[in-house]
């Protein structure tokens, strides 16, 4: 069936790693997940689902967070899983967070864009969503669409239509690629690093029935209108700090299918 509600942490999703870095709090409406030299730490929902949709509060890692990757994603299991993802990649002091984002159709991504924000995403608590439905994926901050990858499946560009996904969420050390492309270090003297996440909210259909979905639920049939492709347009213009659609030193012999009708 169709799911919509305000999830319970305890009754929806569990520690899956790091569990000496993972702490439930509040009874299960608050989740810290902390990364040290030994390991980092992780979570996932118990069920998995064909389409959905989360809104997840989250307070990302203050202060000198430069190497570390914390994320929200959408996965399936196997060498050819699909994957949304949804990660910040920390940053010296003072400097931005990057929001990156990527797509993965029968375990190729390949697809990433990245993005500034604009605030300070480690002062309070901002929610972040990833919208999952037959049409699109769409990613949002606080309400505004950053990201929107079409299905143009039709035409013969991949999109994640089959496999069941769960949804995952972790920090750990990425300092070989996070900061620069790798050049900044984690440094472990300000260890442990720690974020927060609270308010979640999953909308999901199940994996068995998908269909019983487009009756029950708006967000399974939502398109971009208008406010939202200017929005997502400003945010592409003052914002958007790497696009693979634009990136011809790594595509020479010519941009993927779906760069052109994006």
């Amino acid at each position: 069936m169709g799911l919509a509600q305000a999830s319970n942490f305890q009754r929806d999703f569990e520690i899956t790693w790091g569990q000496g870095n993972a702490k439930v709090l509040d009874n299960g409406n608050l989740v810290t997940l902390s990364l040290d030299r030994t390991t980092g730490s992780g979570f996932e929902s118990k069920n998995e689902f064909l389409y959905g949709k989360i809104d997840i509060q989250i307070k990302l890692v203050p202060g000198n967070s430069a190497g570390t990757v914390a994320a929200v994603y959408f996965s399936s299991l196997g060498a050819n899983h699909d994957e949304i993802d949804l990660e910040f990649l920390g940053n010296l002091t003072g400097q931005p967070y990057t929001l990156h984002t990527n797509v993965f159709t029968q375990g190729r991504g390949g697809r990433e864009q990245q993005f500034n924000l604009w605030f300070d995403p480690t002062k309070d608590f901002h929610t972040y969503s990833i919208l999952w439905n037959p049409q699109m994926i769409k990613w949002t901050v606080d309400g505004v669409p950053v990201r929107q990858y079409k299905n143009l499946e039709s035409m013969g560009i991949p999109y994640p239509l089959k496999q069941p996904m769960r949804v995952y969420s972790s920090i750990w050390n990425a300092d070989s690629w996070a900061t620069r492309g790798g050049l900044v270090k984690t440094n472990w003297s300000h260890a442990p690093f720690t974020a927060s996440f609270k308010n979640f909210n999953t909308m999901s259909c199940s994996a068995i029935k998908s269909g019983d979905c487009s009756l029950t639920n708006s967000w399974f049939s939502e398109v971009l209108d208008s406010s939202e492709e200017e929005r997502l347009k400003w945010v592409k213009q003052k914002y958007m700090v790497y696009d693979y659609c634009s990136d011809r030193k790594r595509f020479i012999r010519g941009f993927p299918g779906e760069c052109a009708m994006a």
